[in-house]
């Protein structure tokens, strides 16, 4: 089959499509090294789907998948979720009209064929680079993205505003959201769909299912079957003559009487969940009438669907269940993914000569296996999108003692804190981006209890391509303001592993430590057990006496820099790793007062956070988009040369300062 799609390709191209050319990317060398995809260029936006025929849709398809997997091995991206869902993609875009129509996406990675169909094909090659395309749906963007994703789970909701809204003001757009099966773990989803079942406003929200669990016994089990069956049965419950022929019968058996319709109600449920796959009938409960599965990757199968699904006036909302594969042959993008994310933060001067430089997950998963070793009571939960290669090891060697709960935070805080009730120490692990979704539970249920939870805080601070959607800039505020919390933060690695084991000896409040993702400090990673810090203890690196700069977490490194770069102009600096925000080291703020000119505290986090009573050097009160940590570390000011600058302008040589930043 894939065969004769090629040579069909080529044939096209011979018949005279070079002349409708419309879409080449124009970025030199890097295009004329791939393949052809002769279709593909003669599609500049969604309106020239329109008249191509299921043939030519499949070879759009073939042309999507070659240029996303030459694009994404040139910059080093992962594509493995968007060439699951090419062929959804197309049909979704020839069957419904953007940007009339709205289209939402839960899953920032299945966007790359829509980027591509929606004029921004030329573009891919800076895919999350400075001043590039963002790796997730932006309305800033294109007028394609209505709604920004990111997070997961909250197409279903806005979708639905989105579809009320329309209802109120008389509008007739349709609205089509995308989930994914990893995003249904999130509780925001069905309560979306529940609010959208009681409302009965019209929208079609597409599950992409892409068989994938958390748990690997659900991983062995029996999947949906895909055949021919369950494939009529999709068009027949698809179709305008049936559906309309079921609400006729509902609206006979209400006026027969109230009894006859319940009893008509509990028939129509029992056999539609033979119909349908296990687990269908939960969409029917919310209020969502369910069609599928559907082979989603055969084109004609879904344009039958989604057409079908497009005629429909007045029915409510609508959930396609669509079974979609990942290619095998590039099944390991994802691990490099989260990998490569959690060495982004690396300087180079910093790196090792090794393919993968130890990062700080590497040694905070060693020092928590040593710790659990040592503590039979230690248990680790976790939550996000993907889960860390390093935490796998702690995963292979504890299995009884981790818990992944998915894209359900909220869940794993109170968790935890039933964990931590039941006598067991569980160190909580939460992206910063993420954990603001659990903010309330954090509040509520560990903080305004006292409850020993152990909260895990990483990808702090500046993410680099990953942008705004992940940066973790506002847990230094948020949670230093809780009354009970003790909220500190490692300079280094060899400071982590001291972290990991002062926390396990927190048993009377709760406590919190973050760390960024990329490379150690050192590149060395102690063999010994942590040694306990004493609570709200800060300690001075290095003695001057003309400016002080008292860092927090990895910021300390880059006062550390500052101050190689202000000896030079004569300047003695002292230097002082704060460790802790909460309690905060009152002495050791009092002594660098008293004994230099002027204070200055740095950190990689929002206005608000450990600095909010002196100078600080903080992140800065906008959105920093996706670029390389460098160039967000330099946008954000928060260099060695700036803080450097900073010092120079408070000693009044101003032009000095000028000259370091230039």
């Amino acid at each position: 089959m894939v065969l004769a799609l090629k040579v069909l390709k080529y044939v096209f191209l011979m018949q005279g499509y070079v002349g409708q050319i419309c879409s080449l990317p124009n970025v030199g060398d890097f295009f004329w090294e791939k393949d052809p995809t002769p279709i593909l260029d003669t599609v500049e936006n969604p309106m020239h789907l329109k008249n191509l025929s299921p043939m030519e849709l499949k070879l759009l398809a073939e042309d999507i998948r070659s240029e996303l997997s030459f694009i994404m091995s040139k910059i080093k991206k992962p594509l493995k979720g968007s060439l699951a869902v090419v062929e959804l993609t197309i049909a979704i875009h020839h069957v419904f009209h953007a940007p009339m129509d709205k289209i939402l996406w839960d899953v920032g990675l299945q966007t790359y064929a829509h980027k591509i169909l929606t004029g921004r094909r030329s573009l891919m090659h800076t895919l999350r680079q400075k001043n590039g395309v963002s790796g997730y749906t932006s309305r800033s963007e294109s007028e394609f993205d209505p709604f920004g994703a990111g997070h997961g789970c909250n197409s279903i909701s806005a979708g639905l505003g989105m579809a009320v809204a329309r209802d109120i003001k008389g509008k007739r757009d349709r609205i089509v959201t995308v989930i994914s099966n990893g995003t249904t773990m999130a509780g925001q989803v069905y309560e979306a769909m529940g609010n959208a079942g009681y409302l009965d406003s019209n929208m079609v929200v597409i599950l992409n299912d892409s068989r994938h669990s958390l748990h690997p016994m659900l991983e062995e089990a029996s999947k949906t079957p895909i055949n021919a069956l369950s494939t009529t049965i999709s068009k027949l419950q698809s179709s305008k003559i049936f559906r309309q022929s079921r609400e006729v019968a509902k609206g006979l058996t209400k006026r027969i009487g109230k009894g006859m319709h319940e009893w008509a109600a509990k028939v129509d449920e029992y056999a539609r969940g033979l119909m349908g796959p296990p687990g269908s009938t939960l969409f029917e409960e919310l209020g969502l009438y369910y069609i599928g599965p559907v082979d989603g990757h055969n084109i004609e199968d879904l344009l039958c669907v989604l057409n079908e699904v497009a005629s429909m006036d007045s029915t409510g909302p609508v959930l396609v269940h669509v079974i979609t594969r990942e290619e095998q042959e590039i099944q390991d993008y994802q691990q490099r993914e989260i990998s490569g994310k959690h060495q982004e933060g690396a300087n180079k001067s910093d790196s090792l000569s090794c393919t993968r430089p130890q990062t700080y997950s590497d040694c905070f998963v060693e020092a928590l296996i040593k710790a659990t070793e040592r503590d039979k009571d230690i248990v680790t939960v976790h939550a996000g999108m993907g889960m860390e290669p390093s935490l796998q090891l702690f995963q292979e060697k504890f299995p009884d003692k981790f818990f992944d709960v998915g894209m359900a935070e909220q869940h794993a805080v109170t968790f935890s804190a039933g964990l931590s009730c039941g006598g067991l120490k569980p160190f909580c692990i939460i992206p910063s981006a993420f954990l603001q979704r659990a903010y309330d539970q954090v509040v509520h249920d560990v903080d305004r209890q006292k409850i020993p939870v152990r909260f895990v805080i990483t990808s702090a601070g500046l993410v680099g391509s990953d942008g705004p959607t992940h940066c973790g800039a506002f847990d230094i505020t948020f949670m230093s303001c809780l009354p009970n919390m003790i909220v500190m933060a490692p300079s280094d690695e060899v400071e982590l592993v001291n972290m990991v084991t002062t926390a396990s000896l927190v048993d009377d409040r709760p406590v919190c430590f973050r760390y960024p993702r990329g490379a150690i400090v050192k590149n060395i990673i102690s063999s010994c057990s942590g040694v306990p810090i004493e609570i709200g203890k800060g300690k001075v690196l290095i003695e001057g006496k003309d400016v002080a700069l008292l860092g927090y977490g990895a910021m300390v490194q880059n006062c550390l820099r500052a101050h190689s770069l202000l000896s030079k102009h004569g300047i003695e600096v002292t230097v002082a790793d704060a460790r802790f925000c909460k309690p905060l080291d009152i002495k050791l703020v009092r002594q660098l007062c008293e004994n230099h000119a002027f204070l200055i505290t740095v950190e990689e986090g929002s206005i608000g956070g450990f600095g909010s009573h002196w100078r600080p050097v903080v992140l800065p009160d906008y959105y920093i988009e996706h670029a390389s940590p460098n160039e967000q570390l330099a946008l954000a000011g928060l260099t060695g040369h700036h803080i450097a600058a900073t010092a120079l302008s408070l000693l009044g040589r101003t032009r000095e300062a000028l000259h370091l930043m230039c």
